[in-house]
């Protein structure tokens, strides 16, 4: 590990193609965007590109201590990678036929092989707890190594498969969004979006992470708009809001005038009188976890 100026020389590694980022100890090999390498990590060694090159960060308990970078991948490493891929394609079949054999109500989503071959992971999706312990015996007499069935989520079965999303692209979590972030119907109603769940809603059935992407925009936003609600004055009197444009730095007000008319100000010519407290986060929250 080498120090420079009290910083530590990392490198981030994928080992998906979206997946998290982990850093490493490049242990004095330099490396660029895209290149594979062997790493140390504690399902033993793995192979993983460089999703951030060499360096120099101030030390952060967050990836410390660091694991290190055997070597940059040579020819017969890849080779291994592409054998492992040949016969995870193989085992997902074997597994299915033998889920179908017990009878368990559960979907096989995904077949990992660890690169040392000693590990074979399968990640599925079910609506419950699942037994299956018998499928385990059975995989690894067939196998010859271990095994290791795992319960994943709906948004990680997304993640995995793919979709495409209600704007026609390629679903976030696939393309882009190496790791889920909060998501809430609050973050809905402060973008002024619909709050019907079939609206809102991702292929996964969750909340759709993009409602994310913006919020930060919005709740700068409201530092200097009314919320909706608020009690203002306006060049041709007072009035409640009704409705905010974020965007546009347009407020919509009910005036207290006679016939209570609905108009709509610029910020810079309303003044808040009483404003409305803002939702706990905690409110209108969906947990990411499934």
């Amino acid at each position: 590990m080498e120090m420079e100026n009290g910083t530590v020389e990392i490198v981030g590694v994928r080992f998906k193609p979206v997946g998290k980022i982990y850093f490493f100890d490049p242990k004095g090999f330099s490396f660029n965007l895209g290149d594979k390498v062997i790493v140390e990590t504690v399902r033993g060694y793995e192979i993983g590109n460089i999703a951030v090159p060499n360096k120099y960060v101030e030390p952060d308990n967050k990836f410390m201590p660091l694991s290190p970078v055997i070597r940059p991948a040579t020819e017969e490493d890849l080779e291994r990678c592409r054998e492992n891929k040949e016969k995870e394609k193989e085992a997902l079949k074997i597994c299915e036929e033998k889920i179908a054999k017990h009878g368990l109500p559960m979907s096989l989503v995904d077949v990992e092989y660890t690169f040392d071959n000693n590990k074979i992971i399968f990640c599925f999706v079910a609506e419950g707890r699942i037994d299956f312990r018998e499928l385990v015996k059975d995989l690894a007499s067939v196998f010859k190594t271990r095994i290791e069935l795992r319960q994943i989520g709906v948004r990680d079965e997304t993640k995995v498969v793919g979709a495409l999303g209600m704007c026609g692209r390629k679903v976030c979590c696939a393309s882009f969004l190496s790791e889920f972030v909060p998501v809430s119907v609050r973050m809905a109603k402060e973008q002024s979006l619909s709050t019907n769940p079939q609206k809102i809603s991702g292929a996964c059935g969750k909340l759709i992470c993009c409602l994310n992407f913006e919020e930060s925009t919005y709740e700068e936003a409201y530092k200097t708009l009314p919320r909706q609600g608020s009690y203002i004055k306006t060049p041709e009197g007072n009035g409640i809001v009704v409705e905010v444009s974020v965007p546009l730095e347009i407020v919509s007000v009910r005036l207290e005038s006679e016939g209570n008319p609905i108009k709509q100000f610029k910020k810079e010519e309303v003044k808040i009188l009483k404003g409305v407290e803002k939702k706990s986060e905690k409110d209108d929250s969906e947990e990411i976890e499934d």
